[in-house]
């Protein structure tokens, strides 16, 4: 053959079988592609599971107040639902007793309209009204009742009237007390004492002495403090009622202590009331020499000589100072009033 000669090549012709070998090849790339997505799908399933599993759960929601709250597993078993409120507590206005409050709380901590910690609490049913009670003074509380067959009322006159005259010395006992005594027992005189608690604890010797020749006692409070009528109502009773408990210990078994003097004569109808109810009778006086200001011999002399009147009841002092000049006007006093007619008695009980 010539190399100038055309080349002719022979194809073989196309078989019938092509299309049904290209549909085959076809159906088996769908097949693997769908075995591709069904894989993937499963391991981004697995994966989120991991990842689940991986996370804490959140916390579930709280339950409301009250509501009965079943433990995780659902083993049937309850928590035991809070105690109930107890009596004389009151809910926040227009909210359930078991809710929780809404309000936001300022920066002192407390809720705007609650009441402040520690202030009193209505009374369970009690109305209640939006006008505030700060400020208001407390109520004072009512007297006690006076003991039986003790009157509440002042003592200003002797025990058996007419002519009669109960002398009375305060603020004692004091340097001055054995020297009046002394006076008194030279004219047969009797007399009360009105003592200070703690001077008559100081020197129960003196005060066996007072009893033992006959005279009586008196309560003259505890540190004998002035106004007393302005003291509150509890610092009148703790100076009333233990200065009584303190001369009779010192006075001994079966002391008896049947009057209250109030320093200053500073009586209400209040302490008068306590003094009774401690079975003492408050005595006040008819004539005040004013001895306790030293105004000299002649001028207590004069006070009793012109305001004296039969029954009537004589202010001195044996404590609280100097009181050489009361022993000195005593002893010019009770010649006299013995020359007057005048008998020494007790104050009234």
């Amino acid at each position: 053959m010539s190399s100038l000669e055309p080349v002719t090549r022979s194809f073989p012709a196309p078989s019938r079988h092509a299309p049904a070998a290209r549909n085959r090849r076809g159906a088996l790339r769908s097949a693997c592609a769908a075995l591709l997505v069904v894989a993937v799908v499963s391991g981004c399933g697995t994966a989120q599971g991991a990842l689940q599993a991986s996370t804490p759960p959140s916390a579930p929601p709280a339950a409301p107040s009250g509501a009965t709250v079943a433990p995780p597993g659902g083993s049937g078993t309850s928590e035991p639902p809070p105690a109930p409120t107890a009596p004389g507590t009151r809910p926040p206005a227009g909210s359930d007793a078991a809710a929780p409050p809404t309000a936001t709380a300022t920066a002192t901590g407390r809720t705007p309209g609650a009441p402040r910690p520690g202030s009193p609490q209505p009374a369970p049913g009690a109305p209640t009204t939006g006008t505030p009670t700060t400020g208001t003074p407390p109520a004072q509380p009512a007297p006690p009742p006076a003991a039986p067959g003790v009157s509440a009322a002042l003592v200003a006159g002797t025990a058996h009237g007419g002519r009669t005259v109960a002398l009375t010395f305060d603020d004692g006992p004091g340097p001055a007390t054995g020297q009046v005594l002394d006076v008194l027992a030279q004219y047969g005189a009797r007399a009360t004492f009105c003592q200070i608690g703690p001077q008559a604890a100081a020197n129960p010797a003196m005060v066996r002495r007072i009893l033992a020749a006959g005279h009586r006692l008196c309560d003259h409070s505890v540190h004998h403090p002035q106004p007393f009528a302005a003291l509150s109502h509890d610092r009148q009773v703790e100076e009333i009622v233990p200065a009584r408990d303190m001369i009779v210990r010192a006075g001994g078994a079966g002391t008896e202590v049947p009057w209250f003097r109030a320093p200053g004569g500073g009586f209400t109808a209040a302490n008068q009331q306590v003094a009774a109810a401690a079975g003492m009778r408050p005595l006040t006086w008819t004539v005040d020499t004013r001895d306790w200001s030293r105004p000299g011999v002649p001028a207590i002399v004069a006070s009793v000589q012109h305001g004296l009147r039969p029954g009537g009841v004589v202010l001195m002092h044996d404590g609280g100072g100097d009181r050489s000049q009361t022993v000195a006007a005593l002893r010019q006093l009770l010649p006299w009033l013995t020359a007057q007619g005048y008998g020494f008695d007790f104050p009234a009980v």
